[in-house]
């Protein structure tokens, strides 16, 4: 089975060379970077769009192709694979700026070589508004970006949205990066390096399959084998279930989001115990007076208990955590230890 290959793409200016090779490192991974600048007409290209896209596009068409063609079938063998663009972009430029002859003579060629480039495992979709994008690529500073219009890369950023809106060749990750800064925030990196990796492990969802109506029975239809349901399956419908809702990934605002959960699960162990006291009250004793108590509480409990536990599940999903193995991990350790019974009774953990 070859490893796996990850395709980081978005609009120009969005950080995908940057987080491929933070990604490289994380996984250990060989890298595939688009060689961009042998292109010999891109400068032409931004100063005159119209006259120069055709031989622009085929170069880009031939370059990538033949660059993938070599390094991803060779390199997913013995090591994963990220690469800061995916093949399928040539196709989303040149109908942006093609047309006519020059666009059917295009897909011709591309058609042809789109069958021979293997597809990703995943996808890594980086999406900022054009505000964003427009600072990011004037701090670069590119001389030929310099020029870069504002009405191209919104243009862009519309067929970016288009062409993973209901993308059939890869699972998709989206990752929205107007406050994310990778390079010198190490929480943000760490997240999205994490999401990353709950992505391979569970899949990512399509966001088409996701919106409006369609979601209820996209989001149930993981549960309907109740056999064998596991933790992998809860983080992946906890996955799905975020983007269907845009839920905020944000590590330390769902973090506290535990915290509060929990604390409301210890008011609710509080209203249990006192429960429990006005039963020992009437007469009944101790084992009764719980039982009592418990089944006055039980809902509640039951409710505050998923609470604690769907924000466990996400924050498993935020750091790239896979929950089940390290709970399997850290009770296979437990087996081995020696437990000691603390001063009120209860073994230390």
């Amino acid at each position: 089975m070859p490893y796996p290959y990850i395709a980081i793409e978005g609009v120009i200016g969005v950080g995908k060379t940057t987080l491929a090779r933070y990604l490289q490192e994380a996984l250990s991974a060989e890298l595939l970077l688009e060689v961009f600048e042998e292109n010999p007409f891109l400068s032409d290209f931004y100063a005159d769009r119209a006259r120069y896209a055709f031989q622009t596009q085929i170069f880009f068409l031939l370059s990538r192709y033949r660059q993938q063609h070599q390094v991803i079938p060779r390199a997913i063998k013995h090591s994963p694979l990220v690469s800061d663009y995916l093949f399928a972009k040539d196709w989303l430029f040149a109908h942006l700026n093609l047309e006519n002859d020059e666009l059917t003579v295009y897909e011709s060629v591309y058609t042809a070589l789109a069958e021979r480039i293997p597809n990703p495992t995943l996808v890594v979709y980086l999406k900022a508004n054009v505000n964003t994008l427009m600072d990011r690529i004037a701090v670069r500073d590119r001389p030929y970006e310099r020029n870069m219009e504002r009405e191209y890369i919104a243009a862009l950023s519309a067929a970016y949205d288009e062409l993973f809106a209901d993308f059939p060749h890869a699972p998709v990750l989206t990752i929205a990066t107007d406050d994310l800064n990778v390079v010198n925030d190490l929480e943000a990196r760490q997240m999205v390096i994490g999401q990353i990796k709950s992505a391979l492990d569970t899949g990512a969802s399509q966001p088409s399959l996701l919106n409006g109506a369609a979601s209820a029975p996209v989001l149930s239809a993981i549960f309907e084998d109740d056999t064998n349901r596991r933790l992998p399956d809860f983080q992946q419908f906890h996955q799905a279930l975020d983007r269907a809702k845009h839920f905020s990934p944000d590590l330390y605002l769902n973090y506290m989001k535990l915290v509060n959960e929990m604390g409301e699960l210890s008011d609710e162990f509080a209203r249990v115990r006192h429960t429990q006291l006005g039963h020992s009250a009437t007469g009944a004793d101790e084992s009764q007076a719980l039982r009592a108590a418990l089944n006055t509480h039980r809902e509640a409990l039951k409710q505050e208990m998923a609470d604690v536990l769907a924000y466990l599940l996400k924050l498993a999903n935020y750091t790239g955590i896979d929950l089940e193995a390290a709970y399997l991990e850290k009770m296979d350790t437990n087996i081995g230890r020696e437990w000691h019974a603390g001063m009120t009774g209860v073994e230390d953990a």
